[in-house]
């Protein structure tokens, strides 16, 4: 009986870890705007872009980071003063502790002067990255 127990409870601290990912996963996070949040054209070896900037962390093995590059990729080819860069956080390493990524896909998107204004862990919708590059800088 005691058994039967602990794994009842296991299952249900599986099931209830599996929800709070699945509607956790994609979602943007407001980060307040502070000086060490700041990642510069030196940090990410290409130009801000005039308006965003969206810094994907990626690996090689990564599925959803196809798609979530495909994603991003598109909105910064129509949406002008957008950039997207992707960065391999196996070769950046440094760059990845700073930030506290804990997996891929990771987003940051960061306004004109570099500054961390959101964070999203999993793939994104279209629609959400709209919304934070509407939210970075206005409609």
């Amino acid at each position: 009986m005691e058994g039967a127990l602990v794994v009842l409870a296991a299952l249900v601290a599986a099931t209830a870890f599996g929800i709070w990912r699945r509607s956790s996963n994609g979602k943007m996070v407001k980060q307040a705007a502070r000086y060490e949040n700041l990642l510069t054209p030196d940090d990410l070896g290409t130009p801000l872009g005039e308006r965003a900037t969206f810094v994907q962390f990626s690996t090689a093995f990564c599925q959803p980071c196809r798609a979530n590059r495909q994603v991003l990729s598109h909105l910064a080819r129509t949406d002008n003063g957008v950039v997207h860069v992707d960065i391999d956080a196996e070769a950046n390493l440094d760059l990845v502790r700073r930030l506290g990524v804990m997996r891929t896909p990771t987003t940051f998107v960061l306004d004109a002067g570099g500054a961390i204004r959101h964070r999203a862990s999993g793939p994104l919708r279209l629609a959400d990255a709209r919304a934070a590059v509407l939210a970075v800088v206005g409609p």
